[in-house]
């Protein structure tokens, strides 16, 4: 009777071994299969068709869409567009929430803008905003040249001069606020001028404008009286040979 009560209990121990030892077979296996599998690296828990759904610490977990299929990864940094939210649970990706950022701190601040965008203050603008000018060595809007409100136009005049022409040029300017942060930023315009029409056409107390009709009359007026002295001359000098 005892001998058959020792011969029960090989029997259970063997089989709880056995059971120990498959159980540690299939874990082994399902380990193996993660390894082998390169959508579950890093994972705590991952299927062949979904990928993971857990990740080890400090990764990222990053649900990956291909068309109609997703499936779960656990990445080191998140890919572009996203970035890296970290929580009690679990690290995940999170998508930048920002038009045309290529990379973010968070939801709300960019810290790279997508190709042909300047970064302003967490934003991505295709024009800096008044006041900055764009930075092409790193895409960035940095403080540029500050200018100060126009000036009135000033008198019109031309080669020095209020009167004497019809047209001239007028005059406003303004000035250099703030200079820009680099030299290689340039300013905007400080000074344009425009046609103007001047005031005044003959200056006081100048010479007198003399009309062309009137100048073509005095012009006859002139020829006629040195053809009558001519005239003149030449008899008196006739009359003088007679003599």
């Amino acid at each position: 009777m005892q001998f058959r009560l020792f011969s029960f209990a090989l029997i259970i121990l063997n089989c709880m071994d056995y059971g120990h030892c498959q159980a540690n077979r299939w874990r082994r296996s399902k380990r193996a299969s993660y390894v082998s599998n390169p959508i579950c690296k890093g994972c705590l828990s991952c299927s062949k068709d979904n990928g993971c759904s857990r990740c080890q610490q400090k990764l990222f977990f990053f649900l990956r869409r291909e068309g109609m299929r997703q499936y779960g990864e656990c990445l080191h940094s998140c890919p572009s567009g996203y970035y890296g939210h970290r929580a009690p649970d679990m690290n995940r990706c999170a998508r930048c929430r920002i038009e045309n950022c290529d990379s973010c701190f968070s939801k709300d601040f960019c810290t790279k803008c997508k190709v042909g965008f300047y970064l302003h203050r967490g934003r991505c603008f295709h024009e800096c905003p008044d006041g900055f000018a764009p930075l092409d060595e790193t895409m960035e809007c940095v403080e540029g040249c500050e200018v100060g409100p126009w000036s009135e136009w000033g008198t019109c005049s031309r080669n020095n001069r209020t009167c004497g022409f019809k047209w001239g040029l007028e005059t406003r300017t303004r000035q250099i606020v703030k200079k820009p942060a680099k030299d290689t930023i340039p300013c905007p315009t400080i000074a344009e001028s425009r046609r103007c029409k001047m005031s005044m056409r003959h200056c006081p107390g100048g010479p007198v404008q003399v009309q062309p009709s009137l100048k073509l009359s005095l012009k006859t007026a002139c020829f006629c009286d040195l053809t009558a002295k001519l005239i003149i001359s030449g008899f008196f000098f006739l009359a003088w040979r007679t003599v």
